[in-house]
């Protein structure tokens, strides 16, 4: 398998489940704003829409959109305990929650990184993601994942989506469970790993 990734970007997400599933796949990084990988070729060929993650399958399937990603590669690992069983309620939760993260707080930064986004949209997106960070931090109050004791790929995809706040100066420190939850996640050695290869920490 091959992940086309971009440091620090969403598909962070699925580069750190890969780990922790203990997963082998190939890394290839893109230029967004070209949309050329670092080995030259053009990325629009293997994904036309321009985004990361792509995932491209050992039969040359390409699958994208971080969510269903991540649990694509929980399924191919079920014994790693990142995604619970088909069919479970838990399953569902757990989609419930990547739903939320997708379209809830990952969308609410898009804006914030775009430069002709006007300055009082910014304002009212920020506002939105702290209301969102509202009700994260009390679903993670006595909790150590978002599902509760065990790390899932819902947690791969909010601590990426979190690491964001520093790069738009939000600080998460008025949240403290969610700000402790970053530090958490943040110490486990496969996210170490992750974050290393992708050169956003030494």
């Amino acid at each position: 398998m091959k992940l086309y990734f971009s440091p620090g970007a969403c598909s962070l997400s699925p580069h750190i489940v890969l780990r922790e599933a203990g997963i082998a796949a190939d890394l290839e990084q893109v230029d967004l704003k070209t949309k050329k990988t670092k080995s030259g070729a053009d990325f629009t060929a293997v994904n036309p829409k321009g985004q990361v993650p792509t995932l491209v399958l050992d039969d040359g399937q390409t699958l994208t959109e971080g969510p269903a990603i991540v649990q694509y590669l929980a399924d191919q690992k079920p014994e790693a305990g990142l995604a619970p069983k088909n069919g479970t309620l838990e399953r569902y939760r757990l989609q419930e929650w990547l739903n939320f993260l997708t379209s809830e707080v990952h969308k609410q930064f898009s804006p914030l990184f775009r430069p002709n986004t006007p300055e009082e949209y910014k304002t009212i997106a920020k506002e939105n993601l702290g209301k969102r960070f509202d009700w994260l931090d009390k679903q993670l109050a006595g909790k150590q994942y978002l599902t509760g004791d065990t790390f899932t790929v819902a947690d791969a995809y909010l601590f990426t989506v979190l690491r964001w706040s520093t790069r738009v100066n939000i600080d998460l420190g008025k949240w403290p469970n969610v700000k402790a939850y970053v530090e958490r996640v943040a110490a486990r050695p496969k996210v170490q790993e992750a974050m290393k290869a992708e050169g956003l920490i030494q």
